[in-house]
């Protein structure tokens, strides 16, 4: 009889088992694959962009991320320094309260009532009293007495020219002009003392600094 037809791989009769065959392996990366590498630190991206937080990076602490000085230092905005105390810039020192106010009133309401009752030659004695008693603990108080004296000071001269002058008529006009002036600019001096406000006296000179 004839045997039936083997399968293939079987072998002969007799001959070694065949070799059995590895299952297929299972997918995977491949050994050319090379492992994502991460960017450096502070190294710019792929697309040619610098790291996030601004170019370039601060250093030392100098400066802020937009290249501008810090906060808290340096000239304020708009390149003017604070308002201070004192004329012209402004009113009273926090220190003083209402005793530097008081002793710029004095200055120019004295000097105008002292050019009234003296005849137009002693307005300068309350300038003269508030810039002694308070002006070296106050700036705003030096500064209001130093106005109302210089003013006053300009017309007592004026007035003082009219008393020796009165033996003609221009001495007497001489001596209204410096009894008027001084007096009605020493009350509009005062009542803006009084508000706080600061004034430059008209027909004045920088006698005392």
């Amino acid at each position: 009889m004839t045997e039936p037809p083997r399968p293939p791989g079987t072998g002969e009769p007799g001959g070694p088992p065949p070799e059995p065959t590895p299952p297929p392996a299972a997918p995977g990366p491949s050994a050319t694959d090379e492992p994502p590498t991460a960017p450096l630190s502070g190294a710019a991206d792929p697309g040619g962009y610098p790291p996030p937080g601004g170019y370039p990076p601060p250093a030392g602490g100098q400066g802020s991320p937009g290249g501008y000085p810090p906060p808290g230092g340096g000239v304020p905005p708009g390149g003017y320094p604070p308002p201070g105390v004192g004329y012209p810039t402004g009113g009273y020192g926090p220190a003083g309260g209402n005793d530097d106010k008081t002793w710029a009133l004095v200055a120019h309401f004295g000097g105008a009532a002292g050019m009234f009752l003296s005849g137009g030659v002693l307005g300068w004695i309350a300038p003269l009293v508030a810039m002694l008693a308070r002006g070296s603990q106050s700036p705003a108080v030096r500064a209001h007495a130093v106005a109302a004296l210089n003013f006053q000071l300009v017309w007592s001269i004026v007035g003082l020219v009219g008393w020796v002058l009165a033996c003609i008529l221009i001495g007497f006009v001489a001596v209204g002009a410096a009894v008027i002036i001084g007096t009605v600019f020493g009350i509009i001096a005062g009542v803006k003392a009084n508000e706080g406000t600061p004034y430059r006296y008209p027909m004045s000179a920088n006698l005392i600094k």
